[in-house]
């Protein structure tokens, strides 16, 4: 793993906040030349620590406007599975491993309430799954929404 210091901490603080910035003035910001902005993203990307870009879109025009998170409790034989059955899903577009009550989060997102109650249901009757809770996201704090 690549050794991230101050600077590379910081510029990557920018580029969460808006990764449209002009390198100069990204510069600007860190109090550092444009060529160490260059140099540093490059070596952040080849390395692997930055994997990409990406655009922020704002809810109400997005394909799949009903987004949530849904803990889940598997038995521990059954986890692999789960898991499997999960990612077959085309509406969970993550899956995460956690700790305490719950074993798993997915991400859910869909374009109505309807396909929503469906998926939920659905996910429900995997087995293996003993308990889950779901709760819709309503908002993002941070983003351009």
């Amino acid at each position: 793993m690549i050794n991230l210091d101050s600077t590379d901490q910081a510029l990557l603080a920018v580029l969460r906040s808006n990764a449209r910035l002009p390198v100069v003035d990204i510069a600007k910001q860190l109090g550092v030349s444009r060529a160490t902005v260059q140099n540093r993203m490059k070596r952040l990307e080849k390395s692997g620590v930055v994997r990409g870009y990406t655009v922020l879109v704002r809810p109400e025009v997005q394909e799949y406007p009903v987004r949530a998170l849904m803990s889940i409790a598997v038995g521990s034989r059954s986890e692999a599975s789960v898991i499997e059955s999960l990612r077959g899903i085309p509406n969970v577009v993550a899956v995460h491993h956690t700790t305490g009550r719950w074993d798993l989060i997915a991400e859910i997102r869909t374009d109505t309430l309807a396909n929503f109650n469906a998926i939920v249901g659905k996910i429900r009757r995997l087995d293996g799954i003993e308990a889950t809770e779901t709760n819709l996201l309503l908002d993002s704090v941070g983003s351009d929404n």
